[in-house]
């Protein structure tokens, strides 16, 4: 997981609102089955995007702060991210294709 950061209530300010990219955030929980089945996807698309799209994890146990910011009441929730502010946000364990879709949009203006 390389190219994925993993995020806390401390450094969600740093590396995601003032992210020079869009951020894709990946809200979970490592009981959470459907956040499991959700992980590779989202590390392919951390993979694949590098320099286009930042992913960071945020463990919503271990980071409430952030998690009950964003009114996060289901996990996995996927929030996009762009110049500190949320975009868009899927919820739950959604096809690659799904989520890709999603992101796209946002990533327009990155070269």
């Amino acid at each position: 997981m390389k190219n994925i950061i993993e995020g806390t209530d401390f450094n969600f300010p740093t590396e995601v609102l003032k992210s020079d990219l869009p951020v894709l955030v990946d809200f979970w929980a490592p009981w959470c089955g459907p956040c499991r089945m959700v992980a590779p996807v989202v590390e392919e698309i951390a993979n694949e995007l590098t320099g286009k799209l930042k992913v960071v994890k945020v463990n919503t146990d271990e980071n409430y702060g952030v998690a009950s910011q964003y009114g996060i009441m289901s996990i996995p929730t996927l929030g996009i991210f762009k110049n500190g502010k949320l975009v868009d946000a899927v919820i739950g364990a959604v096809p690659k294709q799904h989520l890709v879709s999603k992101i796209t949009p946002h990533l327009e203006n990155v070269n």
